[in-house]
């Protein structure tokens, strides 16, 4: 048996992970779907990046969790970085899956095409609070193209505003992911355009993670909606020693 926490990307909620965690679970293992400070109904939408690091390293001494294998999605990459250097004593493994991977002094901003930047600038620019709402047309398009128009629309009624600051905010590292001594592997879903492919996931990403172990899958970004229990499969496969 493991602890698995995995943890959501942008404008999502811990529990929209439920239904990836529940083969995970009656395979024998212990889920837990926290979410980011910023991301919590009700939160302030000018939470930075650190303030989003201190809510999952809280959320494991709190629960004092150890011996986790911590799974990050997307913007969660940037967040379970920044725990695993804080509190490398308590993780097994990395898992990353479709998820930014930083150095020191980036911004999930720095690692994205120019154009997402100018639209989310424009976005927060109109915003009364720095919150950030992806666009629907992108969501169909790219994050979630492997859905049904039915299923595109249902879940994009499920997301949330983002917290901007927690795109521009440059991470602050003791070490870098290539060099931290924790075991790290990397989902990677085949048919995932939320990034150009010529600017993607795999390997732009992974290889800043040194050794890894690549796990690939069928599918788009939003795999949790579109196949939870593959994603539960791949999830595992990345997890196990």
């Amino acid at each position: 048996m493991a602890t698995y926490v995995l943890v959501h990307g942008a404008w999502h909620t811990g529990e929209l992970f439920e239904e990836t965690a529940a083969p995970i679970r009656a395979a024998g293992h212990v889920v837990h779907l926290p979410t980011i400070a910023g991301n919590r109904p009700g939160d302030a939408k000018s939470v930075g990046l650190d303030a989003a690091i201190s809510s999952i390293v809280d959320y494991l001494t709190e629960h004092d969790l150890s011996d986790v294998i911590l799974a990050g999605h997307s913007y969660g990459g940037m967040v379970i970085t920044g725990v695993a250097d804080r509190v490398p004593d308590r993780l097994r493994r990395l898992v990353y899956w479709n998820a930014f991977v930083p150095n020191d002094g980036e911004s999930l901003n720095d690692l994205v095409p120019p154009h997402y930047v100018t639209l989310f600038d424009g976005i927060a620019a109109a915003s009364p609070d720095n919150g950030v709402m992806l666009p629907f047309p992108i969501w169909r398009e790219v994050f979630i193209n492997d859905a049904d128009l039915e299923l595109a629309q249902s879940t994009y009624e499920k997301l949330n505003p983002h917290p901007y600051a927690t795109f521009t905010d440059k991470i602050s590292l003791k070490t870098n992911p290539a060099a931290m001594q924790v075991a790290k592997s990397y989902v990677n879903c085949t048919e995932d355009t939320a990034l150009p492919q010529s600017l993607g996931w795999h390997p732009r990403m992974s290889e800043k993670l040194g050794l890894f172990r690549l796990v690939q899958s069928p599918g788009s970004h939003e795999l949790c909606f579109t196949n939870p229990g593959l994603l539960a499969e791949k999830i595992m496969i990345a997890g196990r020693d």
